[in-house]
């Protein structure tokens, strides 16, 4: 019994120094269970209707293949890592997200699905921490920090990780202007 005691004891202790735990992607479509909900602003139905959720289809078009050829991108543009690194929700992260994955894998295969695309999480940061409706409650009550959890408050420099001059289709950018073309707030009590 002792020993066990002290196992546990010891687990915990050194638990405790491990660090933070590391956040996954969860998929827009975990937000839009909560977030599509008039009551709660709807914001999964005005992503869903905005240019991100159209963003790894772009990369098909002949626009895109056109890019790709004058910047010597040799691979197609949806399987360029240049490309998708600002095109996808969570590319090259420590989470792995990869856009090919066993076929044979259902649920790898729907969030690798959900993830192609800038969703929700390329914004507001990988879900599995904050995806809870107790944490997001508390968030909102204002109870909880949202960055504690993982969720990002939305910044120009969140924007400008791709909205910058290395993109081929750059424009100048300005924060204030282009936020309210995708604005999709939470309505006051």
């Amino acid at each position: 019994m002792k020993t066990s005691l002290l196992l546990l004891l010891a687990s915990c202790v050194l638990l405790s120094y491990a660090g933070e735990v590391p956040a996954d992607y969860v998929g827009s479509k975990k937000c839009k269970i909560c977030h599509n909900k008039v009551k709660v602003g709807q914001q999964y139905d005005i992503w869903e209707k905005g240019p991100h959720a159209k963003s790894f289809e772009t990369l098909k078009s002949e626009q895109a293949i056109n890019i790709a050829k004058g910047l010597g991108i040799a691979e197609p543009p949806e399987k360029a890592a240049a490309c998708l690194s600002c095109h996808v929700s969570g590319w090259s992260t420590a989470s792995g997200y990869k856009l090919e994955v066993d076929p044979l894998d259902k649920k790898a295969l729907k969030v690798n699905t959900d993830l192609a695309r800038v969703g929700c999480e390329s914004c507001h940061g990988p879900g599995s921490l904050y995806k809870s409706k107790k944490t997001m409650i508390g968030i909102a009550n204002g109870e909880l920090k949202g960055g504690d959890h993982g969720l990002i408050n939305i910044v120009s420099e969140t924007c400008t990780a791709c909205h910058n001059s290395d993109s081929p289709t750059y424009k100048p950018f300005v924060f204030e202007e282009r936020v309210k073309e995708i604005v999709h707030p939470t309505p006051t009590k």
